[in-house]
């Protein structure tokens, strides 16, 4: 579970490093080639870079389609909820619960129907292939046109990305039928930054509008909120 807790943040620190590192090299290449210097131009020329824009492409895919499980995960997403935010916390809990409930009913189903469509797209025949079993009428699939990888593999983003949202919808349910408290994302802090900064003496960055649902827990770090209905008075 610990693994699992940093998922996100591993796969998406990786393939945003390597991404910019591979850009970054083909920029330069495709300058340093422009350069008459006898020989290294030769060389540099005969290194083929066509294949990065296409990965580059997949890997922001799948860095979106992780990205977005994170977002569940931390409370990043955003929600117009004007009218659950003011009803009284029961109702508003149950509420909460539907929705997140419906978010991990969608996500299951796009991440199975996912499933499916690679598996009729390239997955059987290299699962048949790996494992040694006969192929009958079992179809290769198509590739991508510059890497030539096979193309399921590019698609696994939508049902291992949206299994993992489903995950942590179910994560997150539970977390708030326990405690009564869901995900919050500072949008004012950043990481290496005091916390006691001018920015957030004058609450510059605060958020308390109806973005995101208030949990149960909400007038009690709100104290100041007479209401409960997320406007100060």
């Amino acid at each position: 579970m610990k693994i699992l807790d940093h998922l996100e943040e591993w796969l998406i620190t990786f393939l945003m490093a390597a991404a910019t590192t591979i850009i970054f090299v083909s920029v330069a290449h495709r300058y340093l080639s422009g350069l008459s210097i006898p020989g290294f131009q030769d060389w540099l020329l005969s290194l083929n870079f066509g294949w990065t824009q296409e990965l580059c492409i997949i890997m922001f895919v799948w860095m979106a389609k992780f990205g977005a499980a994170y977002g569940v995960r931390t409370g990043i997403h955003v929600g117009v909820d004007v009218l659950i935010n003011r009803m009284s916390g029961r109702t508003r809990a149950k509420f909460v619960v539907i929705g997140l409930l419906s978010g991990a009913l969608f996500t299951g189903i796009v991440g199975t129907l996912g499933a499916h469509f690679v598996w009729e797209n390239g997955f059987h025949y290299a699962f048949y292939t790996f494992m040694g079993w006969e192929l009958v009428d079992v179809p290769e699939g198509p590739t991508t046109p510059d890497l030539e990888w096979p193309t399921w593999i590019v698609y696994s983003a939508i049902p291992l990305g949206s299994s993992l949202m489903c995950f942590r919808f179910l994560q997150v349910t539970a977390s708030f039928i326990r405690t009564g408290e869901l995900p919050h994302h500072d949008h004012g802090h950043v990481d290496g930054i005091d916390e006691a900064t001018i920015a957030e003496e004058i609450n510059a960055f605060e958020m308390e509008d109806n973005l995101h649902p208030h949990d149960l827990t909400y007038k009690r770090r709100h104290p100041e909120d007479q209401t409960g209905q997320g406007g100060k008075k």
